[in-house]
C-alpha cells in the first residue's frame, strides 16, 4: 500500500547528490531499483538509458512520459507486480471485510489488484479514500479502468522514485510487493 507521505508542499525534495548517484550508478543497479518503482522493464530501460538527468524535474518528467507510453502488455505486466493496499493499523475489522469483498469483485472484473496512490494523505484519510476509490472504480468499464489504473501506476512510480532518491525507501513508495515484500 502506498503509505501516506507528507503533503506535497512539506516534502523534502531529493538532494542533488542523490540525483548524481542515480545518474552515475551502474546500469544494472539502476535498472533493478527502477523495477522496484514500477514493474515494467520497458519503463525502467527508458529511464535508465536517458541518464544523466540535469535535475529532479527532468527525471520525473521522463518517468511520467515513459509511464504514459506503456503498451497494454507493459501495463498488464506492471499491474501484475502490484498488490492490494493494506489498511492502516487500527482499522476496524468491518473495513477489512469491506476491502476484501470489494477487492475480490474488482479482481474478478478487471483481472488485477486494485491500485491507488495515497501520497499526500494522512493515516486518517487512507481508509475512506481506499474504500471510496475501489467502490467508485468498480463502476468503470474495462477500458476506462485501464486508463485510471495506468494513471495510478504513473503516480505510484513517481512517488517511489522520489522516495528512493530521498533515501526513504518505503515511506512514499507505494504498495509494490517486489519493492517491499508485501
Amino acid at each position: 500500500m502506498a503509505i501516506p507521505s507528507l503533503p506535497e508542499q512539506t516534502r523534502t525534495p531529493p538532494s542533488p547528490r542523490a540525483l548524481e548517484r542515480f545518474n552515475t550508478a551502474p546500469s544494472d543497479e539502476v535498472g533493478q531499483t527502477l523495477l522496484t518503482c514500477l514493474n515494467s522493464p520497458r519503463w525502467a530501460d527508458r529511464i535508465a538509458n536517458h541518464r544523466p538527468y540535469p535535475d529532479i524535474d527532468s527525471l520525473l518528467a521522463a518517468s511520467d512520459e515513459a509511464a504514459y507510453d506503456l503498451t497494454p502488455g507493459d501495463l498488464a505486466q506492471a499491474l501484475a507486480g502490484e498488490t492490494l493496499p493494506v489498511l492502516p493499523e487500527g482499522a476496524y475489522s468491518a473495513a477489512h471485510t469491506a476491502l476484501s469483498a470489494a477487492s475480490a469483485a474488482y479482481e474478478a472484473k478487471f483481472g488485477h489488484a486494485f491500485i491507488i496512490c495515497l501520497d499526500g494523505l494522512s493515516q486518517a484519510e487512507t481508509l475512506n479514500h481506499v474504500l471510496a476509490g475501489i467502490r467508485s472504480r468498480l463502476a468503470n468499464d474495462p477500458e476506462e479502468e485501464r486508463v485510471v489504473a495506468a494513471e495510478e501506476l504513473r503516480r505510484l512510480a513517481r512517488g517511489r522514485l522520489v522516495a528512493h532518491l530521498r533515501g526513504a525507501g518505503s515511506r512514499a513508495a507505494g504498495h509494490n510487493k517486489a519493492a517491499h515484500g508485501n
